[in-house]
């Protein structure tokens, strides 16, 4: 059974919802340094690669052209909050709020970071949808264990290889920058690793629960055809 493109089920529409707020709470939680096997990273890594998994699920089952949908929304919704909070953030405290250093070093995210973060997340998403994409058609819909740890590695590749210069050139030295990147890849493909059972789980039961299962023939990937 094929539905209308223009139509979005209740599981599409509880998967972007919870997109969205990893992406969120990601901003929130990079704010924490935390230990990590002898290494410093910030908490985001506890809740970004979920993000990734997200649009795994979502490109296998419903195609690219949703995954393009869940990937707009989430960033727009994303910019929307750090927005704000950067407003909040700017508008002056009442004289007897003691709080303003915390909420600052929370929501005063710097425009660098920012623009770095949004540039990097909209080209890794939309690398690693295309890739499950195309991955899918070419092994005939076989495989799909090897197309997602495939996929978040080229995804989280570019996602680094954008954030890091952009957000950290002049600031960290240069010769640190590569380990960081590399670093940064193989933790968050190692977690896709850790929960792809889970992963195969919620693909399957989602697929015959919605009688979907897309192959993304003759469709454009152009990511701004949202509509499309």
């Amino acid at each position: 059974m094929k539905k209308n493109n223009s139509q979005v089920s209740l599981l599409f529409m509880l998967f972007s919802m919870l997109f969205t707020v990893c992406l969120i709470a990601s901003n929130l939680f990079e704010t924490k340094q935390i230990q990590f096997f002898n290494h410093s990273q910030t908490g985001g890594l506890i809740i970004f690669p979920i993000s990734y998994i997200i649009n795994d699920v979502v490109c296998e089952v419903w195609g690219y052209r949703k995954a393009r949908i869940l990937i707009w929304l989430g960033f727009l919704m994303n910019f929307f909050f750090v927005s704000a909070g950067a407003l909040c953030d700017w508008l002056p405290g009442a004289d007897y709020w003691t709080g303003e250093e915390g909420f600052h070093a929370i929501f005063g995210l710097a425009p660098r970071i920012a623009a770095a973060s949004f540039a990097a997340f909209i080209c890794g998403s939309f690398v690693n949808a295309y890739v499950m994409s195309k991955m899918k058609i070419w092994n005939q819909g076989r495989n799909f264990s090897l197309r997602a740890i495939l996929s978040t590695v080229f995804g989280e590749s570019v996602d680094s290889l954008i954030f890091f210069p952009l957000a950290f050139y002049g600031v960290i030295p240069t010769e640190e920058l590569p380990w960081l990147m590399c670093y940064q890849v193989l933790l968050k493909t190692g977690y896709e690793i850790v929960v792809l059972p889970l992963t195969i789980i919620v693909v399957r039961r989602v697929k015959k629960y919605e009688k979907e299962d897309i192959y993304d023939n003759d469709i454009t990937y152009n990511i701004f055809k949202v509509f499309d």
